[in-house]
């Protein structure tokens, strides 16, 4: 344990605009889930697919590239909500698709960190998250996220049905994630963090 260190990463942080929601497929008045991530197995966008059959009025886009590409494009058309999910393929505009979004959901099956939290928190997006090893470590339940067992369909679909219907809620997961982010995340902090163990191991 004394040679075994903890040091998080740092996000872009810096503001960005939202985009039109109809460029990215999805009606104006419509909410909005977005899922950032490789299109891999471990990520675990299957179970959301699944879940966004029990969101009748909500759109999903899901930005990133993978070996899933043709398997979860195929299970969107076979669960029928084909026409309410865009795979947008890789993207570098993450703080605006965050800054557009109403919320953004981590199914992973497993993740190690979950940089995509961060990244919420830093650009004010509510996150409802699966809790594998690092979803769990950084979300303070009900706090700073909302979080939920691994692969139950049923409870994904129920936690973001609850943050989709409470603004109030919303507005506290906004605020709890911006906090966490401020207290542990941000480039300032990250660094001090580096250069502490850095003097540490030097001395």
């Amino acid at each position: 344990a004394a040679r075994t260190h903890y040091l998080p990463n740092f996000v872009d942080a810096r503001p960005a605009a939202p985009l039109a929601r109809q460029a990215l497929g999805c009606p104006e008045t419509a909410p909005l889930l977005l899922a950032l991530g490789r299109l891999h197995a471990n990520k675990a966008f299957d179970v959301l697919l699944r879940a966004l059959v029990a969101l009748p009025g909500a759109h999903l886009c899901i930005a990133g590239e993978g070996p899933e590409r043709t398997t979860l494009t195929a299970l969107a058309r076979t669960l029928g909500v084909a026409d309410r999910t865009g795979f947008l393929g890789w993207r570098d505009d993450a703080p605006a698709l965050l800054a557009t979004a109403d919320v953004l959901v981590c199914p992973s099956r497993r993740e190690p960190l979950g940089n995509v939290v961060i990244e919420a928190w830093a650009h004010g997006c509510p996150v409802v998250a699966a809790a594998a090893a690092g979803p769990a470590g950084l979300i303070r339940d009900d706090a700073s996220g909302l979080l939920v067992p691994v692969e139950d369909v049923a409870a994904l679909a129920a936690a973001i049905t609850r943050a989709l219907a409470d603004a109030g809620l919303r507005r506290r997961l906004i605020a709890g994630g911006r906090a966490a982010h401020a207290a542990d995340f941000t480039e300032e902090a990250v660094v001090r963090r580096y250069l502490e163990f850095f003097g540490r191991i030097a001395a």
